[in-house]
């Protein structure tokens, strides 16, 4: 029998101002609705969470559970209908649209499923690009650590269509990071990659965790990705169900297996 952790507590009880020196992100009773009246549809009912610092958290639930809108308005590429979302204890709605710009730039890191490198750039120019577009350079030491972590030494010269789908992934992680970013979100990074690849950027991620102190929330539906994480928050229509800490992807796929997905 899988023994899972109680669900999270309520908003009552999540402190209104998370501690920015503890909490990387949160959300606070977070509403998305999409259309009106009898066709509405609330991907996100009210949904209260934080993600800590130096920890990776990933966010699991069946299709239309609302993962990924949660992980969008967190990382502020979206807007909530109500309630408030925050980065660093830095409220996004409280932003212009140029400060909401400039802190997804300087404070935040992405990695998608596509991997959207620039084909013609080689991987040190296309992991170098979100700096040169803020106009700063990067850390000599810290680009070396990350080239170094994601094993990349050897192929910063080549281009993506001379790297496998693995390598180039694992590109788009080392540019999410080398700008030392408060919190990568990912959202299903290793979706269009084999297990051996895939496995690959997971270790990536856990290592930048573990060794360099960064913070990874990721978006999956994969419980072998899942277990990477040292946290997993489970949703299922808009709202969190449960949570589970030090998952294996035994236990994942057992929770899984409970929405009938």
């Amino acid at each position: 029998m899988t023994t899972l952790t109680p669900p999270l507590p309520s908003s009552a009880a999540l402190p209104s101002h998370p501690d920015p020196a503890v909490v990387a992100a949160a959300a606070r009773d977070a509403v998305k609705t999409y259309g009106s009246g009898d066709a509405a549809v609330h991907a996100l009912a009210g949904v209260s969470v934080d993600f800590e610092r130096g920890r990776f958290t990933a966010i699991m639930g069946p299709s239309g559970s609302g993962k990924s809108t949660l992980m969008q308005n967190v990382a502020g590429l979206d807007t909530l209908t109500s309630g408030s979302v925050s980065i660093g204890g830095v409220d996004l709605s409280s932003l212009s649209d140029r400060k909401l710009t400039r802190l997804r730039r300087d404070r935040i890191g992405f990695v998608f499923q596509s991997f959207n490198l620039v084909p013609t750039l080689t991987a040190k120019e296309n992991i170098e690009l979100p700096l040169d577009l803020a106009g700063r350079s990067p850390d000599p030491d810290w680009f070396d650590e990350v080239v170094r972590t994601v094993g990349l030494e050897s192929r910063l010269g080549h281009r993506p269509a001379e790297l496998s789908g693995g390598q180039q992934q694992r590109v788009a992680v080392a540019r999410a990071i080398v700008g030392k970013p408060e919190i990568m979100f990912g959202d299903e990074p290793t979706g269009n990659l084999d297990s051996r690849s895939g496995g690959e950027v997971l270790s990536f991620l856990r290592h930048a965790v573990d060794r360099l102190g960064q913070t990874v929330v990721m978006v999956t539906h994969d419980p072998v990705a899942a277990s990477y994480a040292d946290r997993i928050v489970f949703l299922a229509d808009g709202r969190i169900v449960d949570e589970m800490l030090e998952p294996t992807s035994d236990r994942v796929l057992d929770r899984m297996k409970q929405f009938g997905h």
